[in-house]
């Protein structure tokens, strides 16, 4: 039986949850407050350069403003003196290599479009009043046509897209301002002062003030995608070979190690941005002139392609057809060793890249791997698994033959390193070698199988600075 509802009752509804809603409103503040709090402060801590950055943009624009402050330094630009505090705003980068590229841009940009606005400005006067619109259209239509054509190519857009947009800008704004103003000369000659202050001044607070250069960023970028995936092999023999219960005590542990690879798929465009900021960095620290940054988009293109294939290997774990355990320990002593070998190849290679230090240490845990690779070859080539079922053999034989590649991966990475490494004069690192320990993330040795031979000895190579 249905209740009626008197209207007092149905009108009360949307008023009681009304002063409902203004009795939490105060609460929902704080509680968003907080947040943005936690937020800020997490944002700050990650990466301090982040508020040193804020406060350099706020002493250069405080030094450029004095311009409209003083009156003796306001009476040498008028009003074209907002032009300096606009160029900070768009100039000033969080690194010094986008800064000094942009600043670049703009003042050559602005020095070569302005001449160019003065000498249409000029040639349209020649037509007469009638002729001088129709000549400075035709201007502007050409300018603007070609340098918009020219964004298109890669290496300009890559390194000089900024400056065809002022170029674009700064010219139409000289020779069409210049119908209506016969003192277009003087309007150039203002905009290109002002512009250089404030680009000098964005590049002097930018490189003086606690610099940030965005080559160091790369060049440790690079290194941080070798150690991920070198994690990865460390952590990937116990994840898909152990099954005791001590493994799965240090599950938890291997799985952060085993999903760090991601972000290096994903690393293409920042490293391709920063090694184009690079190039405009001076000679700083152990990075001289003409430094060849180039060569580390290689390796980071080839880091991500091993990254695809540690991808591919990491979709084996959560496989649903998955090889008995039984089945997997035939093959188990050869494949982790693969995977150790593998990790510490990478983080050597990482370590002493990062130092910037040549050695050979990398080469020998290659090479190292190579040995266990070919008994694993030998391995898969007898009648290991002849009364096993098809679908259960295929999971393992594909993580053993991924590794085989990966394995390829990795000298060429290492190739890549050496090439860089004689192109920008690593030093040279006297090397000792002495016993390996075991890796912590690794409960013991690797246990021999009836069915596997017995590892060759590991060694380390100890890098004295």
């Amino acid at each position: 039986m249905e209740t009626l509802t008197s209207p007092q009752q149905q009108s009360s509804g949307p008023i009681t949850r009304g002063c409902q809603w203004f009795k939490a409103l105060p609460n929902k503040f704080c509680d968003k407050t907080m947040e943005i709090v936690r937020k800020t402060k997490k944002l700050g801590q990650d990466d301090p350069r982040r508020i040193v950055h804020s406060l350099k943009v706020g002493l250069a624009l405080t030094l450029v403003s004095l311009f409209y402050y003083f009156k003796p330094l306001y009476d040498g630009f008028g009003d074209s003196a907002m032009w300096a505090v606009l160029t900070v705003v768009v100039v000033l980068e969080f690194s010094v290599g986008a800064t000094l590229g942009k600043g670049f841009n703009r003042m050559l940009a602005t020095f070569v479009a302005g001449g160019l606005g003065v000498g249409a400005h000029c040639l349209a006067t020649l037509a007469g009043r009638k002729g001088e619109p129709i000549l400075i259209a035709t201007f502007v239509f050409i300018i603007a046509v070609i340098m918009t054509f020219m964004r298109f190519f890669p290496k300009m857009k890559a390194r000089y897209d900024y400056g065809l947009l002022i170029f674009i800008l700064t010219f139409c704004l000289v020779s069409v301002s210049g119908y209506r103003d016969d003192q277009v000369l003087k309007m150039a000659h203002e905009r290109f002062s002002t512009i250089l202050v404030g680009s000098c001044a964005s590049l002097i607070v930018c490189i003086c003030v606690c610099p940030v250069w965005i080559g160091e960023d790369l060049h440790n970028s690079v290194a941080t995608n070798m150690e991920k995936l070198g994690n990865f092999f460390q952590a990937f023999g116990d994840e898909y070979f152990e099954v005791s219960e001590e493994h799965d005590q240090s599950s938890e542990n291997n799985k952060s190690y085993l999903q760090g690879y991601r972000s290096v798929l994903t690393s293409k465009s920042s490293e391709e941005t920063m090694a184009n900021f690079a190039r405009w960095e001076p000679g700083h620290g152990p990075f001289g002139y003409r430094h060849p940054w180039k060569m580390y988009l290689k390796i980071g293109n080839l880091t991500r392609d091993c990254a695809y294939k540690v991808e591919a290997l990491n979709n084996y774990l959560n496989c649903k057809i998955q090889t008995p355990v039984e089945i997997r320990g035939k093959i188990r002593g050869q494949c982790k060793r693969v995977s150790l070998e593998c990790s510490r190849a990478l983080k050597e290679m990482a370590s002493t890249f990062r130092k910037m230090v040549r050695t050979r240490s990398a080469i020998l845990h290659i090479d190292s791997s190579k040995e266990a690779a070919e008994e694993l070859k030998t391995l898969l080539r007898t009648n290991l698994w002849e009364e096993a079922d098809l679908l259960e053999i295929i999971p393992a034989a594909s993580v053993a033959s991924l590794l085989l590649e990966i394995i390829e991966c990795i000298e060429k990475i290492s190739e890549a390193v050496n090439e860089l490494a004689k192109a920008a004069a690593f030093r040279n690192g006297n090397a000792t070698v002495l016993p390996e320990q075991p890796d912590s993330i690794h409960q013991g040795e690797v246990q021999n199988d009836s069915n596997t031979a017995m590892p060759v000895p590991h060694v380390a190579i100890i890098v004295a600075e």
